[in-house]
């Protein structure tokens, strides 16, 4: 009988203790436990079952707790667990280096463990500003989107422009220039600016979300904008750092956004579905140039960046069945099976006068309700709670709805998904 109670009681247990991100706890509701996941289903302490339409913040691609890497991992776990990575190796990171690379756009040649995609960027960003202390050169100063989103640490939140999770802290922040992103009608003029900045400013590297800023409400770019504006950083000797967290593996139709994109980058940070969605860590990677300006005698030109789970050989065993399932041709087609039903189904929503901005890339659909919302505020979560109440686990931002699916989502699911986006456009019409 205890036991009951104390299953049943899981809200009120939590919100004795717990402190939950982005979340103002005095204006929230209580938090919904979940109990079970598998595949693309979320089932919740009651039993109610939700279909997890953003891959749990884009991570569980390949479906939650997927037989084939959970028991990867299981066996894994049985032989080494955990060991220190500074002075020792072991072989599911190797083997995860060389499966990486493979996929890596070109040019890729070394990898760096850290933790999350926070630190994946705090990383990249460290690379590009030691590289030219490195290297003698005076440059301390980054450039970045305006509106993008690299993280929580200090350095990636520097070079973040969303104001709402920085505020605080901006005062301890590293300089940043930033420009706008590339629609395809700004592009000369964006050049423009950035040639000025090029020549007045001592620019270290340019991180940037390739083609699409997620934290930005799935914000697209130009990619041949895009391309121009990475031609141009690298004529001047920037550092080109790719902040793929969100966007590698698999999400935009190709293994990384960058394939999309004829000038490659110096630097590629990864987390979120590099462990498909089981265990936390990130990668930082780069090109020989890169590892070359701290390979030397001075000690102290190494990359002096550790975390005490760095290359945990679960995560690697994880991220390597990860790669093996989305080098599959399985999940090839099933990609490519959900691109195709995403491009029809904008096709459909832009003849809606409710819609604003349909839009499609990879598994990746995203769309504005032609009404005025706040980021966080009572109507968007009127519309949470309006998917969550129908089965359909969604984190709309502002009055942007988007959908990251699983790889292993069904037809039949996606069409769910579908209808659903539709009865949300007919009751929150303007």
């Amino acid at each position: 009988m205890q036991e009951v109670e104390i299953t049943s009681n899981l809200k009120e247990r939590d919100s004795k203790h717990l402190w939950h991100p982005l979340t103002q706890h005095k204006v929230s509701s209580e938090m919904l436990p979940i109990s079970k996941a598998s595949g693309v289903i979320l089932t919740d302490d009651e039993g109610r079952e939700y279909i997890d339409g953003i891959s749990s913040w884009y991570t569980a691609v390949y479906g939650h707790c997927n037989p084939y890497i959970t028991n990867k991992v299981a066996t894994q776990m049985q032989n080494l667990d955990q060991v220190v990575f500074s002075g020792f190796t072991h072989e599911p990171a190797i083997e995860l280096s060389e499966a990486l690379i493979k996929i890596l756009p070109e040019g890729q040649q070394k990898l760096f463990f850290n933790d999350n995609g926070s630190t994946a960027t705090e990383i990249g960003i460290k690379m590009a500003l030691q590289y030219h202390h490195n290297l003698g050169n005076d440059r301390k100063v980054m450039l970045a989107f305006e509106n993008g989103f690299h993280g929580d640490t200090f350095g990636a939140m520097s070079v973040s422009g969303l104001s709402v999770y920085n505020g605080a802290f901006e005062d301890h922040f590293i300089r940043v220039e930033r420009i706008p992103v590339p629609d395809g009608t700004n592009n000369i003029e964006i050049l423009d600016q950035l040639e000025s900045i090029l020549n007045k400013e001592n620019i270290a590297g340019f991180i940037y979300e390739p083609l699409i800023q997620g934290a930005a409400a799935m914000k697209f770019h130009d990619a041949e904008g895009l391309n121009a504006i990475l031609k141009l950083c690298r004529q001047h000797e920037v550092l080109l750092v790719a902040d793929e967290v969100m966007t590698g593996f698999g999400k935009t139709g190709t293994y990384f956004a960058s394939d999309h994109i004829e000038e490659k980058p110096d630097v590629i940070c990864m987390s979120k579905a590099l462990t498909a969605g089981l265990l936390p860590m990130g990668l930082t990677s780069c090109n020989q140039k890169v590892y070359d300006a701290f390979y030397s005698d001075e000690i102290a030109k190494g990359l002096f960046h550790g975390h005490t789970y760095t290359a945990n050989p679960l995560a690697c065993t994880a991220a390597l069945a990860g790669i093996e399932l989305l080098t599959s041709e399985e999940i090839k087609q099933n990609i490519h099976r959900i691109s195709e039903s995403n491009k029809q189904f904008v096709r459909e929503l832009k003849q809606k006068q409710q819609v604003l901005n349909a839009r499609s890339m990879g598994v990746i659909l995203a769309f504005e309700l032609n009404v005025e919302m706040e980021r966080y505020g009572n109507l968007r979560n009127r519309l949470f709670r309006f998917f969550m109440e129908n089965g359909l686990f969604l984190r709309p931002l502002g009055n942007t709805i988007y959908i990251v699916p699983p790889y292993v989502t069904s037809e039949e699911q996606i069409k769910k998904i579908y209808k659903l986006l539709q009865e949300c456009i007919d009751q929150f019409q303007a």
